[in-house]
């Protein structure tokens, strides 16, 4: 007897939220892969329809957990901020990330880059980035079509999608907003909002400072009148 397979029966797919490898190889690429993905939502923090997130599974195909991948930092236009366990395609509005940025590591072999960059083109990714800190080296690629075609220099590139820029000096990669502020890492913007923190104190004392010396000056002027009404100095016909 054939048992008929009806919606009860159905097995529901899994899509897991974790693969219980870490998500960076060393401290580098850590930071850089923290750096670009904080740098990015604060970028965008005003715009409520941009989605941005770091090594979250992607699932593409509905039914098909085996079809993922989780990008170093990924982008999604059209799709509103928020906590999520994995990105399922099909319940974004089947809006894939448009911007995917990967952080090479020694780890990373040439055979996994590769699955990857198919992935990446097979399912809509607009702009790739990949950059190898160890070797100062960014490579990025731009959809044309159905495929991708390689940005011949990226010294200077802007990409289309975020507005952002990047610089390659001898040492590393610089990343500039399209206003021209520095991507930084979580503990140079500490510096500096503590550097505009005392910046400010310094204002608030100085000011402070003047209207005390303002207050002096008054107490002075109204000691001399004083003292002048004493003497039967007529003030007002001076």
């Amino acid at each position: 007897m054939v048992q008929q397979v009806t919606p009860e029966t159905t097995i529901k797919a899994i899509y897991p939220e974790s693969d219980g490898q870490p998500m960076a190889d060393n401290t580098e690429q850590f930071t850089w892969i923290i750096k670009i993905k904080e740098n990015l939502e604060i970028l965008f923090a005003s715009q409520a329809d941009v989605f941005i997130a770091g090594d979250l599974f992607w699932y593409p195909v509905q039914g098909n957990p085996n079809i993922k991948q989780a990008p170093d930092t990924m982008v999604v236009f059209g799709r509103p901020k928020g906590k999520r366990g994995s990105y399922l395609q099909w319940d974004e509005d089947n809006i894939p990330p448009q911007v995917v940025f990967e952080i090479l590591s020694p780890g990373n072999t040439l055979k996994e880059m590769t699955k990857k960059l198919q992935f990446y083109q097979r399912y809509g990714v607009e702009e790739y980035y990949i950059y190898d800190p160890a070797k100062n080296d960014l490579n990025g690629l731009l959809r044309s079509g159905d495929s991708f075609e390689v940005i011949e220099e990226m010294n200077g590139w802007v990409s289309p999608r975020l507005g952002i820029h990047f610089q390659l000096t001898a040492e590393t990669l610089e990343i500039f907003s399209s206003t021209g502020q520095k991507f930084l890492t979580p503990v140079e913007i500490d510096s500096l909002r503590e550097q505009e923190r005392q910046r400010a104190e310094q204002e608030r004392q100085a000011k402070e400072a003047a209207l005390q010396e303002l207050q002096q000056e008054r107490d002075r002027y109204q000691e001399l009148l004083a003292n002048l009404k004493a003497q039967g100095i007529d003030i007002d016909n001076l």
